[in-house]
């Protein structure tokens, strides 16, 4: 990848839905190569999707949480199980395995603090893989990006 590759990526992640004139304008060059890279990068994976981003609140989903969970053990059985539940529930949104006193860190929305904790007591506390969840409750949010940092501005 070069820096025009890099440029391409900096325009699509601050404005998906540029055309592909306009995103040729922005990092100078003509249509057709400017299309051939994006292409590129989208059969290199590089470019995973293209979506929309909604916002919560306007869709009906009031409550962000953060939980943090242990596992009973580190086995790859109960790691597989923990995986699948939460691969099937929508409301999680982000799971990381992290170093630390947890094993994981969830990101999670919810239309209410009931529907919240329903998905606890139902889904995430029912997997036999999990030991403890500590949940904190997003009070606001300062900064969202899906934007990462390609280039220094």
């Amino acid at each position: 990848m070069d820096k025009i590759d890099y440029k391409i990526l900096d325009e699509l992640q601050r404005d998906g839905r540029l055309s592909s004139q306009a995103l040729a304008a922005r990092v100078g060059l003509s249509t057709s190569p400017c299309w051939r890279r994006v292409r590129r990068l989208e059969e290199l994976g590089v470019i995973k999707a293209h979506v929309a981003i909604l916002e919560p609140e306007k869709v009906g989903l009031l409550v962000t949480t953060i939980a943090n969970v242990t596992l009973e053990d580190h086995h790859p059985d109960s790691v597989a199980e923990f995986d699948r539940m939460i691969a099937m529930r929508p409301e999680i949104l982000e799971c990381y395995a992290t170093s630390g006193q947890q094993d994981y860190t969830l990101k999670i929305i919810c239309k209410s603090i009931a529907a919240y904790d329903k998905l606890l007591n139902e889904y995430i506390l029912r997997c036999k893989a999990v030991h403890t969840v500590s949940t904190s409750i997003v009070l606001r949010g300062t900064k969202h990006t899906t934007a990462l940092p390609l280039m220094d501005s």
